[in-house]
């Protein structure tokens, strides 16, 4: 929203995140105006919220939703009218942020209007940062060019173009760099690029090479000319020695990521953002036959390598940060499921807590003013009555008992109604 709770609130005796991913406290938390004013064993006064025996950390911070899929049935999304899908990704919106997700990078959907809206609170639903579009090459993972059974006479683009949504397939550097400046005049807070193929496009496969070096090279450079990253759908191979090579800010799944690619990310400081959850939930679509056939044989390679590349970035110092993927309506909400499921592909509790919260803050560009709960920051948090170290506490949609976004109550939570004793 465009400004936080006005007046002043004190939660007394809560266990708070620290900046090791590890709870302290108890300790009394003041916010004033939607901004955390002091953080301290004891504060004056003895007003306030009971927050005994509960625990508070950060809002968390997706860096990779589709808040513009709500179902990974692309023949529905085709007949689905535009102001459909517009209500549609506000009520995606709105369950992620009462999960407890309080920022979002949306990689590829929603426009830079929408993201306003968020912000002015005219659709309730986190912070955004957009990406647009995905630009894809033709015939690449993100042109949605649909051919086949009953489609041959009249083929069509998944993703039609509107204003504030240019056109997303580039080939060749000069028509990168009109793609990108196009984004930029439109609002992009990102810039997407498909460096591999993927699991849900017909026509490549997850590790085949998209996009070159001439014409991603163009595209972090025009990028960084106004301020921008690039991230990079990128699964391993060729395309994702490209990216890392000219530079783009962070990688999206990685999932053939190598011990010499993790390294070459380690000295360029390139982040990854695993997206656990999706390729889990991909693998169990195919296994369910809820795949179209092209995409079946491409989910069910993925399974021998699920958290392989957070396992292999780990062990070479790769920044990471959570990005769940959510594109189907089962997924926005569960969001938060993809913190338990950093801790099963090998990190520790403190580790995927900090993946969570600080680290995408870091990502985003906003660490100096979200993912720590210190004074100065956003009071963009949420608070559980159990032990959140407990990583296995992420995976129950109820464990989150309040939400707080820019001090706004987004999620009430009835222990903080409680007046502290005298």
């Amino acid at each position: 929203m465009s400004g936080g709770a006005s007046g002043r609130r004190v939660l007394r005796g809560v266990a708070v995140l620290d900046d090791s991913g590890r709870f302290d406290g108890p300790l009394d938390v003041a916010v004033e105006d939607g901004t955390i004013a002091a953080v301290a064993p004891s504060l004056p006064g003895t007003d306030g919220d009971d927050a005994r025996g509960l625990f508070l950390m950060p809002g968390v911070i997706d860096c990779h939703v589709h808040f513009g899929w709500r179902t990974i049935d692309t023949l529905e999304l085709l007949g689905q009218s535009l102001q459909r899908w517009t209500l549609e990704a506000a009520a995606c919106a709105q369950r992620t942020l009462e999960a407890g997700v309080t920022t979002v990078r949306d990689a590829g959907g929603i426009d830079a209007g929408f993201r306003d809206a968020l912000a002015d609170g005219v659709a309730r639903g986190p912070a955004a940062q957009v990406a647009v579009v995905l630009l894809s090459q033709t015939g690449g993972h993100g042109d949605g060019f649909l051919a086949g059974p009953g489609l041959e006479a009249t083929a069509q683009y998944l993703t039609p173009d509107w204003p504030g949504r240019p056109p997303a397939r580039v080939d060749g550097p000069d028509e990168m760099r009109r793609a990108v400046r196009a984004l930029l005049r439109a609002g992009a807070d990102w810039i997407k690029l498909c460096t591999t193929g993927g699991v849900l496009s017909p026509h490549d496969h997850p590790t085949q090479p998209e996009l070159n070096d001439e014409e991603v090279a163009v595209a972090v450079a025009e990028a960084a000319r106004r301020g921008r990253g690039v991230m990079a759908h990128a699964n391993g191979g060729e395309g994702l020695d490209v990216a890392i090579r000219c530079g783009v800010r962070s990688v999206e799944h990685g999932i053939w990521l190598t011990e010499e690619q993790a390294a070459a990310m380690a000295a360029r400081g390139t982040w990854l953002v695993p997206t656990l959850q999706v390729i889990r939930d991909a693998i169990a679509w195919g296994d369910a036959g809820r795949l179209p056939d092209y995409a079946v044989p491409k989910a069910a390679a993925l399974r021998e390598r699920w958290g392989e590349a957070v396992r292999t970035a780990r062990a070479h110092g790769v920044p990471i940060a959570l990005g769940s993927d959510a594109l189907s309506a089962g997924q926005h909400g569960a969001n938060l499921e993809e913190v338990a499921l950093l801790g099963d592909a090998g990190m520790e509790p403190h580790e995927a807590l900090l993946a969570a919260t600080a680290r995408g803050a870091e990502l985003l560009g906003i660490a100096h003013t979200h993912g720590r709960i210190a004074p100065g920051f956003a009071f963009d948090a949420i608070v559980f009555d159990e032990d959140p170290s407990d990583l296995a506490l992420f995976r129950r949609r109820d464990a989150v008992r309040g939400v707080f976004q820019r001090g706004r109550t987004i999620v009430a939570c009835e222990r903080l109604a409680q007046e502290v004793p005298a």
